[in-house]
């Protein structure tokens, strides 16, 4: 995964260096598909949404005391949903602003799980002055029918519902902006107390589901806690939920998992968790992910059954063991760890662009890493982490597409090779992390941390990570659904272990195929729904061979539409760039060269296979008749300067073997 330097890159790459007609790959042609949506803070019909009813006078602590001029906001929170922790701050300044010109607000904590020590401390720090009502058992937000844990009610002298909803549309479920567009709350209460109706009466308000519903819809069950949904939630959860997990909070109780239980229904049934997005496997094949998070379908239906019964405890003699987690580096005692060079402080609200830092190694000769482990120390605010190993001399405008060296997304964060594979770190390399934070509400600090476990000695294979892009993209202002692809050539005969795609905010769906020299094309992975909160590598239980002469391919797919609630600006026309407000089409693949020891140059098979895979992705590119050879009028205009160097017969068309000898750009 080590990114290198010019000529190192060409020294280790999978494909080596490019020529002159592979920039005719630059062409993309669009696809046809349909948006998907996610959850934002949407207006939605006022009537339905109850505004207007009269509110009854204990519904809410105070309601019957409040004077006939006065105004009153109920804000619904949690400690410990992500959404209600990011919207605080603008709750607090709200509040701040409108308690002078005799506006009340209540905080209810609805969350389930917190205590009222949690909620104190919750409101301190955010500087909530108003009055606190601790509701576990969502009295309050039962009488208002409150759905989520971000909902805002506007209440009148009178007690009218009059606006209930978002505080702003600044967060979404899966999204965030630098600044609200749509200040609902704020707008709401300027119309009620000017004597008028607001604008926007009613939003959706994205955040943890409150599942209000299930109470009344619950149906007998025989599935129980112990017997059945624990091993579920041990299994397919606890990674990431538990106690010192990157989860925002824990699921290793019955009570812990019964007071979110809306939220969980809401994101299984969504398949947001848990986070895999990978297609599934056609009925009877066996996934062949060694990593693969999925629930089974069995598991699905079982879990949600149980959710939706009054979710019995059963036997506690039914219990499975309880699981172990590593109270340390999960890839055991490290031999060398690396730390960013100081804190790196992130904000409480909006975005941040990536942040880049180096970590000389200083090793006087290159160490062989049979694993490796990325560690935050503020994991609630880091979206992803990519290193890269650039030795002395490197040109580093090369490491996204050359490959990283190590990775970290919540619950993927370390590798460990097996028996005689491993990374090679170069002497002198100095480390790059390129770190991207998400702010949750909370000003924090982080200081990222790389643990490195070496191998005993040099490997039977290196590990290589290589990827496959297309610099040229080029997304058209509104594009619902719009095609980019990138191809290389395959020269030597290699083992896939794994693959990671990665796109930013417009990114929709991904695939990997490859084009063995005689064959049917094959997909290596299909992600249809892809989901930039979540960088997710995808690692084979099994190497998978491709043979020299093959092709793999990717194709990104791209939603720059207004209906993509991520998207920053829709009459962007869009193109390749290192922020997440640009794009990016890598399709990152791991390999190992078959066959050839750790530390030596993999080479071409014999054959002119680096000729014969490069005219195959360039007929594939640009021979649009399907006559196998590829005229003047097909090549794209910046490059038709070099068609008469490689018309070697000058009949106007370039066949096959002429596309394969010919040379690169720089002669």
């Amino acid at each position: 995964m080590a990114a290198g330097s010019r000529a190192g890159l060409k020294r280790r790459t999978l494909w080596g260096v490019r020529t002159a007609i592979v920039l005719f790959a630059l062409l993309a042609a669009p696809a046809v598909g349909e948006p998907e949506g996610a959850d934002v803070a949407l207006p939605r019909s006022p009537g339905e949404a109850g505004v207007g009813r009269l509110v009854a006078a204990d519904a809410v602590p105070g309601l019957r005391e409040l004077p006939r001029d006065a105004v009153l906001v109920v804000a619904m929170t949690s400690t410990a949903c992500p959404l209600s922790r990011k919207i605080a701050p603008a709750l607090a300044r709200l509040e701040a602003a409108w308690t002078p010109r005799g506006v009340r607000f209540v905080f209810v904590d609805v969350d389930g799980a917190d205590t009222a020590a949690d909620f104190d401390a919750f409101a301190a720090a955010h500087g909530f002055k108003g009055a606190r009502v601790h509701d576990p058992d969502r009295r309050v937000a039962a009488a208002l029918g409150a759905e989520t844990t971000t909902e805002a009610f506007v209440i009148d002298g009178a007690r009218t519902l009059r606006y209930r909803g978002a505080v702003d549309d600044r967060y979404g479920l899966t999204t965030a902006r630098d600044a609200a567009r749509h200040a609902y709350l704020a707008d709401a209460l300027e119309a009620v107390l000017g004597g008028r109706e607001p604008a926007v009466a009613a939003t959706t308000a994205p955040g943890c589901v409150l599942g209000l519903d299930l109470a009344a819809d619950a149906a007998p069950t025989t599935l129980t806690w112990h017997g059945d949904i624990s091993r579920i939630v041990q299994r397919s959860c606890m990674e990431c939920h538990r106690e010192g997990g990157v989860a925002p909070f824990a699921l290793e109780t019955r009570e812990q998992v019964d007071a979110r239980a809306g939220m969980i229904r809401h994101v299984v049934k969504r398949g947001l968790m848990p986070p895999w997005f990978a297609a599934p496997q056609p009925d009877g094949e066996p996934s062949p992910w060694a990593n693969d998070r999925s629930l089974a379908a069995r598991d699905r239906a079982a879990l949600l059954q149980w959710l939706e019964s009054d979710r019995p405890a059963g036997d506690p003699a039914d219990a499975p063991l309880p699981k172990a987690w590593p109270k340390d580096w999960t890839i055991g005692e490290p031999d060398a760890v690396f730390e960013l060079p100081h804190d790196v402080a992130v904000k409480a609200e909006g975005l941040m662009p990536y942040v880049d830092l180096e970590v000389p190694t200083e090793f006087p000769e290159d160490r062989w890493i049979q694993a490796w482990e990325v560690r935050p120390t503020a994991p609630d605010v880091v979206h992803h982490v990519l290193v890269f190993a650039i030795p002395p001399d490197a040109d580093r405008r090369t490491r996204e597409t050359a490959g990283f060296f190590a990775a970290y997304v919540p619950g993927n964060s370390a590798a460990t090779y097996a028996p005689g594979l491993g990374k090679r770190l170069p002497k002198g390399a100095t480390l790059l992390f390129q770190l991207h934070y998400t702010p949750n509400g909370t000003a924090r600090t982080d200081r990222t941390r790389l643990a490195l476990r070496f191998a005993p000695g040099p490997p039977r294979n290196e590990v290589f990570t290589i990827g496959v892009f297309h610099l040229g993209l080029r997304i058209p202002p509104g594009a619902p659904d719009h095609a980019e692809r990138g191809m290389m050539p395959v020269l030597f005969d290699v083992d896939v272990l794994g693959l990671m795609p990665h796109m930013h905010y417009r990114g929709k769906a991904f695939r990997y195929e490859v084009i063995p020299p005689a064959g049917r094309r094959t997909t290596l992975l299909d992600v249809p729904r892809y989901d930039f909160n979540w960088q997710l590598a995808y690692r084979f239980r099994e190497p998978v061979p491709i043979e020299a002469g093959s092709l793999i391919t990717v194709e990104g797919r791209f939603d720059n539409s207004a209906d993509n609630p991520a998207n920053p600006d829709p009459a962007k026309e869009v193109r390749w760039g290192p922020q997440t407000t640009d794009e990016m089409l890598i399709g990152y693949v791991e390999y190992v060269a078959r066959g050839v020891n750790a530390g030596d140059r993999p080479r071409p098979a014999p054959g002119g296979v680096r000729g014969q895979a490069k005219a195959e992705m360039v007929l594939r590119r640009l021979d649009k008749d399907g006559d196998e050879r590829v005229s003047l009028e097909e090549v794209p205009q910046p490059l038709r300067h070099l068609f008469k160097r490689m018309d070697e017969d000058g009949d106007g068309l370039l066949d096959r073997d002429e596309i394969a000898r010919s040379g690169p750009l720089s002669r």
